[in-house]
């Protein structure tokens, strides 16, 4: 059957074809199986990913056929996101590591950050920059690399995810890019931004549980956010002033949480993002608002903590 495959167009689309005979989950950068088959086929050809068309109908040999086949395998049988098996993963136009010590990149951030955060920022100016829980570190390096006037900080609690981001840090040549180790903003005293973006865990637990086995690849840290996604998003805004200049901004991603954060604080004006595809969960919260409203976040944080103090085991 695989004499039949001759071509780099035969080979993507056979692999489109078992990956949906096989229903893989797609949502790490790619969320259809041609795009996927598109992108294994190209990796194990050294191919560059955004190869013309017209090569379409070059013929492979059979060691790369094998090479190309034997990466579709791994997809089908162990769930890798394609991401992990290739090692790279694309994000706001520049190409990052990506491997399991951290999420594969794939925030819609991305498309805020390649348009400068307008209209959000208008005409204020930005001097230091803030990625809390920068996994892989493809925000804070994103932000870097389009504003190299910048100085932008990238904290995560996950030493491993620190790694990788100091790797891709050397890997796409930015100079103007801080990782440092923190749980939020605990290694941060006195530490003041203009702007402060975060893609924070948010699945809830109930969710976390369901997912399908593709994201058991990924660090759960990353994931897992409380029962209803918000443990750590309540915990960042009720500090964020704290961390931020009086003009400042915060951008926060909490995807399907967006409507239990909005039954939470309807009285918050939150600015919710409209993308190219629509509202993706991700606000543009203003720091005076966040003052303003300190009182009642904070009294949600405390109650949730409390909460997970009285549970049977926790000290």
């Amino acid at each position: 059957m695989s004499q039949e495959l001759q071509t780099i167009i035969d080979l993507i689309r056979y692999g489109a074809s078992r990956f949906n005979a096989a229903g893989l989950t797609f949502g790490h950068g790619y969320d259809n199986a041609l795009d996927e088959a598109t992108q294994l086929t190209l990796h194990a050809l050294h191919l560059p990913h955004d190869l013309s068309p017209v090569y379409g109908n070059a013929r492979i040999t059979e060691a790369e056929k094998e090479d190309v086949l034997g990466l579709f395998l791994r997809r089908i049988e162990e769930r890798i996101p394609a991401a992990y098996l290739t090692g790279e993963a694309w994000f706001a136009g520049l190409s990052f590591k990506s491997d399991p010590r951290a999420l594969v990149p794939r925030s819609p951030i991305a498309e805020l950050i390649e348009a400068g955060f307008q209209p959000w920022l208008g005409d204020r100016e930005v001097r230091r920059a803030l990625d809390l829980c920068t996994g892989s570190g493809c925000i804070a390096i994103a932000m870097a690399h389009y504003n190299p006037d910048w100085h932008v900080d990238g904290v995560d609690l996950s030493e491993e995810a620190l790694a990788l981001a100091r790797e891709n840090e050397a890997r796409l040549l930015v100079r103007n890019v801080r990782f440092l180790k923190s749980d939020l903003y605990s290694c941060l005293p006195g530490e003041r931004y203009d702007l402060i973006v975060t893609n924070p865990p948010y699945v809830t637990n109930a969710e976390t549980d369901a997912l399908p086995r593709e994201y058991s690849h990924e660090p759960e840290l990353g994931l897992r956010a409380g029962d209803d996604g918000l443990d750590l998003v309540l915990r960042i805004m009720r500090d964020a002033p704290l961390h931020l200049g009086e003009d400042g901004l915060l951008i926060c991603e909490v995807g399907e949480a967006e409507q239990a954060l909005t039954n939470l604080l309807p009285e918050l004006p939150l600015a919710w993002v409209e993308f190219k595809v629509g509202q993706m969960g991700i606000f543009v919260a203003e720091c005076a608002d966040l003052i303003e409203h300190h009182a009642r976040i904070a009294r949600l944080v405390e109650a949730r903590e409390s909460r997970v103090s009285e549970r049977p085991g926790l000290f």
